[in-house]
């Protein structure tokens, strides 16, 4: 954890099962849930406000977090500084398929993006209302559309899904 936000914040100090930011072959459950809330709401604003940019925000924050690691993704070093210190760590799952949601969330903001900069603005609006309503399905309901994609086509190729391996052995973290 940071020490400055412990300092700032007061954090109380939490025992991880996994670091969010090392342990990148499994994530919290919440985090994912979290960061798809962001992304919905946001998306959801820039559809409504015809604010383009912020989709074109949205896609290239989800690039940098990607490619970069959480470290550099604002809704997870909210999430992991802030949110899980408060509440403890949630379930822990395998990263992959939120990362392949990330990644298919990424490539249609950036879509819609660029539809509205070109004066597409209904392909624009398309996609981005697509992305805002899938988001916000998955931080209501934890039903990833992109999770399960990734699922489906692991299937597809032949080689089904199997979750790796939790560090210690156990899917399940108790929460304070």
């Amino acid at each position: 954890m940071c020490p400055f936000l412990t300092e700032v914040f007061m954090l109380p100090k939490m025992k991880r099962a996994a670091d969010p930011y090392r342990d990148l072959a499994v994530i919290d459950t919440r985090a994912p849930r979290f960061n798809q809330a962001v992304v919905g709401v946001l998306a959801a604003v820039a559809v409504a406000t015809g604010w383009w940019w912020l989709l074109a925000a949205l896609g290239a924050q989800l690039v940098i977090g990607l490619t970069l690691g959480r470290r550099f993704c604002l809704p997870c070093l909210v999430y992991f500084e802030l949110i899980q210190p408060q509440f403890g760590e949630g379930r822990l799952e395998d990263s992959r398929p939120p990362k392949f949601a990330n990644k298919v969330g990424a490539v249609i903001l950036l879509a819609a993006a660029a539809a509205y900069a070109l004066g597409v603005t209904v392909v624009g609006v398309a996609l981005g209302s697509l992305v805002a309503a899938l988001a916000l399905l998955a931080a209501v309901t934890g039903f990833c559309t992109g999770c399960e994609a990734f699922k489906l086509g692991s299937f597809l190729l032949g080689r089904p899904f199997v979750s790796c391996p939790i560090p210690g052995g156990s899917s399940h973290v108790n929460s304070r």
